[in-house]
């Protein structure tokens, strides 16, 4: 199912603290870096060389790196919360304590699971081999969908994004069961040896939950062969990005002739659903599915969805489900050869399914609130950074400049966790991990969809508080740093300012530009899409975000698997714009003051870009990288280096950097926007 977020959510992946600043030490460890490399020539060898050598990837992960290690600190706060609050049975039924903790519990508990073995996944499998006519598919697809289960496309609510004051339903492409329909289309040997592990996989799934080995084999082509024709109507992910092309509001009536051979009333009268409008993201798509709804007889449906169900649920059945999910998803795409303990996989479907819950927990012992205080004065700085770039701008006239200004001011902040805690209002029993799950799917859903017609609610979060991440939503005009990434030594008010800004000042940076990237700027101060460029401005933004476009094509992380220079552009020109803001507003910090003498033998402006640098740092497994080349719209972690500070003439001056030196690129080349 697509989620409700993800469309309309500017995320900003792989954010993270690191170890580059100590509270008894504010300079550079130096032991993180590798002076062999000329700063110039590679910057995040220079920056993080040490580090990369002295650190390697874990047997259960794909990428570790300085998100990784944040988020394992604060893996092991939320196990110990978890723990505890999971030992206690005397928890008033209801709070947030009995939830979180009988749920975590229901989870650890392998016995109960293993002799449940496939009984709860029973009764929707009955429901769908009730499916007899391809007629019956409408109230089929709704029922499930109800139940947070996939099949074919997804329906959401979020805000209309020309209409920002109400909500709006969508529809949105879906139906596949690889992360792209690349996988699927392209005739690479990668590609088909990946479509071959796929069908063997869906066949040893479909063995294990009864199927003869024969029928199985049999019924994975048929999974394979119907996911095939679902991709080949999908968009690309780089037109997913264009939020003009996805806006096509209809009515009802006009889907159902847009889009025939599948009942949308039906459909909706199936979900309790009422609405004379939506939202028709992809109409290419839906008008495929209605042919494949109509034309693919009622058998092949049956074994797609019953995979769907089996494949959606793999990770609340017996052992040998999981394990045989984790042998493609986790072994063959990213390359990865254990699987993590299952104290961290219960963890974090804890936080997944509970997760304003357990961040009241997690808040109340790493999140105090003069914590809170701390960074919203960093943002204010950020702002007061940018509003002052924007002011001087020499490519954009005073017009767009007024307007960008007023989006700017109007700029909404979170930090740290939401004023307002969302309650869950569905029983979590201490010994049905499926049923918790699958109640708390429904519940999810339910409590989307009964948003239509009623008021925005600008307090709700689309992350949870101990998430490492940060993000942008263009609808909202916010931007939003849980607690999880507020943590030292990203942000440590006893380091290094110079440190301290280019980390997360440029975290904040980032998601501030994110607000005038290349889908971003097409929102305006109230969240609407709605152009507020002229003419003129918008050509020079574009001749700008162009160069951007050719500068990340270039970069070659794979041999043969290139940076997909449109699908990253939002980030790439987010990173760029953020450290030029960040760094700016760490010299306004100096107020007119002489800069800070050298710490560990470098200035203030190179601790910053030091640290900026040690934000990135990882290793990545190849079949990682390679995945996420396709699917994922930021750059590699190297790129996200080098691309940047490349086209920074602070950085230049920083280290000295000379023409024609790597890091240094030629001027007529540069995207200079903010």
């Amino acid at each position: 199912m697509a989620s409700p977020f993800r469309a309309s959510l500017c995320l900003c992946l792989g954010l993270a603290a690191f170890s580059l600043v100590a509270q008894s030490n504010p300079g550079v460890d130096r032991a993180n870096l590798d002076t062999t490399v000329k700063p110039c020539d590679d910057f995040y060898q220079f920056a993080n060389g040490g580090w990369l050598k002295s650190h390697s990837l874990p047997a259960d992960k794909s990428r570790y790196g300085a998100m990784e290690e944040l988020s394992e600190r604060n893996r092991a706060v939320l196990q110990k919360i978890l723990n505890e609050t999971s030992a206690k049975t005397t928890w008033a039924k209801g709070s947030v304590q009995q939830k979180v903790g009988d749920f975590y519990a229901s989870g650890m508990n392998e016995a109960a699971i293993e002799a449940r073995g496939l009984a709860p996944l029973k009764p929707i499998f009955a429901t769908i081999d009730g499916l007899k006519d391809v007629k019956q598919l409408p109230a089929l697809l709704g029922k499930l969908h109800s139940q947070g289960l996939p099949g074919g496309f997804g329906f959401f609510v979020r805000q209309d994004a020309k209409a920002s004051t109400q909500y709006l339903g969508n529809l949105g492409q879906g139906g596949t069961g690889l992360p792209d329909r690349d996988y699927y289309l392209k005739d690479d040997a990668r590609s088909r040896d990946i479509r071959a592990k796929y069908e063997a996989h869906v066949a040893k799934m479909l063995e294990l939950a009864g199927d003869a080995p024969d029928l199985a084999r049999v019924r994975a082509k048929v999974v394979l062969d119907l996911e095939t024709r679902l991709a080949q109507a999908q968009w690309s992910r780089v037109e997913l990005r264009n939020p003009q092309k996805t806006y096509n509001k209809r009515t009802l009536d006009q889907v159902a002739t847009e889009a025939p051979g599948f009942d949308w009333k039906g459909y909706f009268a199936a979900r309790g659903v009422k609405l004379t409008d939506l939202n028709l993201s992809q109409p290419s798509f839906f008008q495929a599915f209605g042919k494949l709804a109509s034309e693919v007889p009622a058998p092949q449906w049956r074994t797609y969805l019953r995979w769907h169900a089996l494949s959606a649920t793999a990770s609340l059945l017996p052992k040998a489900f999981g394990e045989e999910s984790f042998a493609f998803n986790g072994k063959v795409l990213n390359g990865t050869p254990e699987r993590e303990p299952r104290a961290k996989r219960i963890e974090a479907m804890t936080d997944g399914t509970l997760g304003e819950a357990l961040g009241q927990l997690y808040v109340k012992v790493a999140f105090p609130p003069e914590a809170k205080k701390k960074v919203l004065e960093l943002v204010e700085n950020l702002r007061t950074a940018l509003r002052e770039r924007i002011t001087n701008l020499d490519w954009m006239g005073a017009e767009t400049k007024q307007q960008a200004l007023t989006k700017l001011n109007a700029f909404g902040v979170k930090i740290g966790y939401p004023d307002k805690w969302k309650t869950y209002a569905f029983d979590v029993k201490r010994d049905d991990f499926f049923g918790n799950v699958r109640r708390a799917a429904a519940f999810r859903i339910a409590e989307n969809l009964a948003k239509l017609g009623k008021p925005i609610d600008r307090t709700e979060w689309g992350m949870t508080p101990p998430t490492v991440n940060a993000y942008y939503n263009p609808l909202m005009n916010e931007i939003v740093f849980p607690a999880g990434i507020l943590q030292a030594p990203i942000f440590d008010p006893k380091a290094d300012d110079a440190v301290n800004y280019g980390a997360l000042g440029y975290v904040i940076g980032h998601e501030m530009t994110h607000g005038f990237d290349d889908s971003g700027s097409q929102f305006d101060a109230q969240g609407n899409l709605k152009n507020w460029w002229t003419d003129a401005d918008k050509k020079a933004y574009q001749s700008r975000t162009d160069l951007v476009v050719k500068q990340y094509d270039a970069y070659e992380p794979i041999k043969g698997e290139h940076v997909n220079g449109k699908l990253t552009l939002g980030e790439n020109i987010a990173d760029i714009g953020g450290l030029k803001i960040a760094f700016a507003a760490y010299q306004n910090s100096l107020k007119g003051k002489p800069a800070p003498a050298p710490i560990d033998g470098f200035t203030g402006p190179q601790r910053f870009f030091l640290g900026a640098a040690a934000v990135w740092r990882n290793h990545i497994r190849e079949a990682a990288l390679s995945l996420r080349l396709k699917t994922d719209p930021h750059s590699p972690g190297r790129e996200r280096v080098v691309g940047p500070l490349s086209n920074l003439p602070e950085f230049y001056d920083a280290f000295g950097c000379t023409d024609g030196q790597p890091m240094k690129r030629d001027i007529k080349v540069r995207p200079a926007i903010w």
